[in-house]
């Protein structure tokens, strides 16, 4: 029942990454907004728990696991209600944002509350299942916001959400015990706020770059701020008694591995889904229930194979990197098929791209979730959970960042002679200033950014399973700081005594 429930939480916070996805061009058309604008929509929602994922885990470890989960949906519902009713594309940006702040909050506790509750074999089905569940999220995204689109207005897909928050309150409360770390330190707020600070900057630069000019001051500004924060960022965690991160992770090489490679997957995953969706709607014609559907197939790939057990029995008997190393490859291969056999509409060619991705996501996913688990003390479970939490909504804000900065870039230089650059923000604005008689070199100019972007998206997976891998594989087995491996018996920190 506890699990049920964490899945429930889970699947409310990995639907909003998607199900917006198919209403990108309902928010094009209805609020005027630009291409970089509803970058920003999806950015926004990520980069807020990628800023503050670390920080919830650690509050969370310190003042408890279900009390955060409380919270997070509490902020996870109100911002869904100002998203909903949002009549310009800055008020949904904000309430985009307050989403992403109680995502946070649900995602650094849900799998710190599974690695708390469950051990032994329990421990590696418990994850599987999780992950499976989440799969099912990204699945579900896109149908379920297509459906909503075909009978009512856009705001329709953030209203799903309010009676999902509503039933995880209930079950939260009454099914999940508490846990925390008994011997927890105190919150990092500067440390949250540096790197918030950081990240925000660093994404606006790579967003604005396309538009503003990658050498103007309005994008080289903001990149600085992002340089001179970060760093800050890294000398005080370094000095501080209470690290928000404790830096001394990274010198083990299989925790580098995990993250380096989480983070460049999902920079792929997230930014080539964002480009998959466009090429359905705008390129292929299709509306957005039948795009929904038509991204579906990879997750429900990843769903299956976890849930029948069928990809953690296939990493059990791989080695992490080997494991890692196929999958993410796979991944890759998926990518480019999605690219090159889908540019000239080809659906089978894109499903087939598809399959591919959601078999190497059930193949890599599991191992490299077990590769950062294992290098965090068990007491940490809640900044371990943060953890993997950041690295995917990192990877996935820059992954629609940059390969959208790509795309709109490419778009504006192979624009037909007399259709201004400005004109590039986004296809319906190219083809107005295009006019009829250019709508073809228009549409194949898109195509072809789309084609560019995405085969950027699968050498960047490709990559990151051939570091992981190397740097996993050069760590060897032993846990780091009284970490353990899922899947063996995990030595807990006696729990302290019920006061009188």
């Amino acid at each position: 029942m506890i699990l049920a429930v964490l899945c429930l939480v889970q699947l409310v916070v990995i639907l909003d990454n998607t199900i917006l996805n198919v209403a990108i061009p309902s928010l094009t058309k209805e609020l005027g907004a630009t291409t970089s604008q509803t970058q920003w929509v999806i950015g926004a929602y990520s980069l807020a728990q990628a800023g503050l994922l670390i920080a919830a885990g650690g509050f969370a470890d310190r003042y408890g696991r279900k009390r955060t989960q409380l919270l997070g949906l509490v902020f996870f519902g109100l911002g869904s209600a100002g998203a909903a009713l949002s009549s310009t594309a800055g008020e949904l940006i904000a309430a985009r944002a307050a989403m992403g702040v109680g995502g946070s909050m649900l995602l650094a506790t849900s799998i710190a509350i599974v690695v708390r509750t469950f051990d032994g074999e329990e421990l590696p089905k418990a994850m599987a299942a999780a992950m499976g569940v989440g799969s099912l999220g990204f699945a579900l995204g896109p149908v379920i916001g297509g459906l909503l689109l075909a009978h009512f207005w856009w705001g329709s897909v953030f209203l799903v959400n309010l009676p999902v928050c509503v039933l995880g309150l209930i079950g939260v409360a009454r099914l999940v015990p508490e846990s925390k770390d008994p011997l927890g330190d105190r919150p990092d707020l500067l440390g949250a706020v540096l790197c918030t600070v950081g990240l925000v900057a660093g994404v606006y630069a790579i967003i604005q770059g396309p538009g503003y000019g990658w050498t103007s001051g309005r994008t080289l500004l903001p990149a600085a701020i992002c340089v001179v924060v970060m760093t800050g960022f890294v000398l005080w965690e370094r000095r501080t008694p209470h690290p928000l991160l404790d830096m001394s992770f990274f010198r083990n090489a299989r925790f580098r591995g995990a993250v380096s490679g989480g983070v460049l997957v999902s920079f792929g995953m997230g930014g080539s889904l964002f480009l998959l969706t466009q090429h359905l709607q705008f390129v292929l014609g299709y509306g957005p229930l039948s795009a929904g559907l038509r991204t579906a197939p990879m997750a429900l790939t990843v769903v299956l194979l976890n849930l029948t057990g069928f990809g953690m029995r296939l990493t059990t008997k791989l080695a992490p990197p080997v494991a890692i190393a196929v999958g993410l490859t796979l991944m890759a291969g998926g990518l480019a098929a999605i690219a090159v056999l889908g540019h000239n509409g080809s659906y089978p060619g894109i499903l087939l791209g598809l399959l591919l991705m959601g078999a190497g996501i059930a193949c890599a996913q599991p191992a490299m979730g077990g590769a950062v688990m294992s290098s965090i003390p068990p007491e940490r479970a809640g900044i371990g959970s943060g953890l993997m939490g950041t690295m995917s909504e990192l990877g996935n804000s820059l992954g629609v960042a940059v390969l959208g900065a790509v795309l709109t870039a490419g778009f504006a230089s192979s624009l037909p002679a007399g259709v201004p650059q400005g004109a590039a923000r986004s296809l319906p604005d190219a083809l107005a200033a295009g006019g009829p008689g250019k709508a073809h070199q228009v549409h194949s100019a898109f195509a072809d950014s789309l084609t560019n972007a995405q085969l950027i998206g699968a050498v960047a997976v490709l990559v990151g399973g051939l570091v992981a891998a190397w740097l996993i594989g050069r760590a060897g087995t032993a846990p780091v700081g009284g970490g353990t491996v899922p899947g063996q018996p995990e030595a807990r920190e006696p729990e302290p005594a019920p006061a009188a």
